[in-house]
């Protein structure tokens, strides 16, 4: 956390040492700050908190691209006449163990669109997941686990 803390000042301190408090001299004083911290990750101890980040936003770019080719999928079974629904109800396995992690995961799921979770199993190893594109169960599965639950893992724990 003090290291998330540093990193804010440095932020600060790089939009102020510009003259023009903005978000984008916010942002790119984060991203500064950010390398700045990273190459003094041997001598500050903050590889960790650099390595998070780096894995924040790795997710963001994996999430986003998710995010556009899931409604341009959408958009196109909406707006042409042929239907390439092949819906399907799956029970994705769960790594993720903690109430944060289980959230978090199924919320992701459940924001792109043509993909819903619907419920966690009583004993917390399955997650249901409605899908409107399911040409393979067993892929689907395999690239929801190896996509968002495995980055989500990396970011939290």
């Amino acid at each position: 956390m003090i290291f998330f803390l540093w990193n804010l000042l440095l932020a600060l301190a790089w939009a102020f040492a510009v003259g023009v408090p903005s978000t984008g001299n916010l942002l790119l004083g984060f991203a500064l700050g950010w390398g700045v911290l990273w190459l003094g990750r041997s001598i500050l101890g903050s590889g960790d908190y650099t390595r998070r980040i780096a894995k924040i936003a790795e997710f963001a770019v994996f999430f986003a691209w998710k995010l556009l080719v899931a409604n341009i999928r959408v958009a196109r079974d909406v707006l042409t006449v042929k239907n390439y629904m092949q819906p399907a109800i799956l029970a994705v396995p769960l790594d993720a163990r903690t109430d944060a992690e289980i959230v978090l995961l199924a919320n992701l799921i459940s924001l792109t669109p043509g993909t819903l979770s619907l419920d966690v199993s009583h004993d917390r190893r399955f997650l249901y997941v409605h899908s409107m594109y399911t040409d393979d169960p067993e892929q689907a599965k395999l690239q929801l686990k190896q996509g968002f639950e495995r980055r989500v893992l990396e970011v939290l724990r």
